[in-house]
């Protein structure tokens, strides 16, 4: 099966007819919703089938659902969850990897009920003082080995429950001052630095399957390009860091980055990602990425067809007996 490098959204809470024509012809790698997307568990199952069957095979369909700031499903439907870092502030030092385990298995099957089998989760960024809101209380703590800690908890949680994590945002948005979707974070800290204690919980879990890229400029390394569109930086993630997992952007349509979709896709690819994400679902936009995207071939599609190969059905699971055991560690 010939598949696209590319992730992509849809409009709305249904696939229009020239939706299902576009993804038929150009067979994107998998896609992502959001709140636009959902409405009731019927509705967002049969969308997930209407997506596979445009293009024709079982495609990961991906999902924000970190909980608390960034939670596309929300109540009454579906379980409110409190920010990642508040959970972490009220639950006690020896409770807190298993509270961070059940968390996410209780959300992956949630996601898993809808047939969502991909959460862009763990984030591993490590806030410092300067970072943006935007960050704060969506980080897991403040140290290397707490958040390498909680992000490993997080993927276990996430794959017990059949759905694949995603790392993000590689390699470290904790000191962007800056919300990248509105305008390019630089981060002056100096390569040592970052390399110790930004890079430090992607390179504890870079045996995972798939991760996100950074909109952000690491001025120590390379102080012209994101690290989206950096090959410096992604050679930083390739070897330094050691991730060879899939490697995809952030949304191409944030405004951190610079020039024409089509400019911006060339650039990802050319860098080093092995896929490229587009989120906004606007029709127009995505008909101007596909001038650019290749077809997944070589190690980017080893890489795809190894996440892939690890989705899997999951074991019984008693939500009820897991949720008294979540309150009571909490």
């Amino acid at each position: 099966m010939a598949q696209s490098a590319v992730i992509f959204g849809c409009d709305g809470l249904a696939l229009s007819t020239m939706e299902q024509a576009f993804f038929s012809d150009v067979k994107p790698w998998a896609f992502i919703l959001f709140s636009r997307n959902l409405d009731t568990p019927i509705q967002i199952r049969k969308l997930c089938r209407d997506l596979r069957d445009a293009v024709g095979y079982y495609v990961p369909i991906l999902i924000d659902q970190e909980g608390g700031r960034v939670a596309r499903l929300k109540g009454p439907n579906w379980r409110e969850w409190a920010p990642p870092l508040d959970q972490m502030n009220i639950v006690s030092a020896k409770n807190a990897r298993r509270a961070m385990v059940l968390r996410y298995r209780l959300i992956a099957h949630e996601l898993n009920q809808l047939g969502i089998d991909v959460n862009c989760a763990p984030m591993l960024d490590i806030p410092t003082s300067e970072a943006h809101e935007i960050i704060a209380n969506r980080c897991y703590g403040t140290t290397p080995d707490v958040v390498s800690n909680m992000g490993r908890a997080c993927a276990e949680g996430l794959l017990a429950g059949g759905v694949l994590p995603i790392i993000k945002h590689i390699p470290g948005h904790g000191r962007g001052s800056a919300d990248s979707h509105f305008e390019l974070p630089i981060v002056n800290t100096s390569s040592h630095t970052l390399n110790l204690i930004d890079f430090e919980p992607f390179r504890q879990l870079a045996d995972l399957p798939m991760a996100m890229t950074a909109h952000i400029i690491y001025s120590s390394i390379d102080p012209n390009a994101c690290a989206t569109v950096s090959p410096k930086m992604i050679d930083i993630i390739r070897n330094s860091i050691g991730f060879d997992g899939l490697l995809m952007t952030d949304d191409l349509s944030m405004k951190a980055l610079d020039g024409s979709l089509s400019e911006r896709t060339i650039a990802s690819l050319n860098a080093g990602c092995d896929v490229v994400l587009h989120c906004n679902g606007k029709m127009n936009e995505m008909i101007q990425i596909m001038t650019e995207v290749c077809l997944l071939s070589g190690k980017s599609k080893k890489r795809a067809e190894i996440a892939e190969n690890l989705r899997c059905v999951p074991d019984f699971f008693d939500v009820k007996e897991a949720s008294k055991i979540f309150a009571s560690l909490m």
